[in-house]
């Protein structure tokens, strides 16, 4: 039989040591984490995707392409694309797709940090969208796109909410 007094007393714990301990729920931090993990395993088959074209007729691959899909090669802008892949070799291929391979594993890397709220991964998540904002603005001024201003709109939201709750929802080393 257990003597109560030989137990321990328990400790108080503070509400900043509880949320410290156990990271809160946070539902806009889980759509970026399932953004960025989406977007790198996207691009990722992308990647590997291009990868397999590289060395291949491209023009062969794109008519095909099209007529799977039931598309007219012959209207000028598929024949225009047609004509473009002419000037596409295979190390421009390659080039491409270890550009969007690097990329894919960026966002990889960025989505799992942040799955782990790693401090680290909050500041990479906010400085890629602070560096697309700029590029962003500058496509939309050129030439309205209701795709672009949306993003643009998804990646001001996004470092506002990390940037502003940074504090709440990644783990501090002291």
């Amino acid at each position: 039989m257990h003597n109560p007094e030989c137990l321990p007393a328990p400790v108080a714990v503070s509400p900043a040591e509880r949320s410290e301990a156990k990271p809160q729920r946070a539902p806009t931090l889980y759509l970026i984490i399932l953004t960025k993990l989406g977007k790198g395993l996207l691009l990722l088959l992308v990647a590997f995707g291009v990868y397999k074209l590289a060395g291949t007729d491209l023009q062969l691959q794109f008519l095909n392409m099209l007529k799977f899909v039931n598309i007219d090669p012959e209207r000028k802008f598929w024949s225009s694309i047609g004509t473009w892949l002419e000037s596409v070799n295979a190390s421009n291929v390659r080039l491409f797709a270890t550009g969007t391979f690097l990329y894919s594993l960026f966002s990889l890397v960025e989505g799992t940090g942040l799955l782990f709220r790693v401090t680290w991964a909050g500041w990479l998540a906010i400085g890629e969208s602070v560096f697309f904002i700029p590029i962003e603005i500058y496509e939309l001024l050129q030439h309205f796109s209701t795709t672009i201003a949306i993003i643009l709109l998804v990646n001001i939201g996004i470092v506002y909410y990390l940037y502003t709750n940074r504090q709440r929802l990644f783990r501090h080393h002291h």
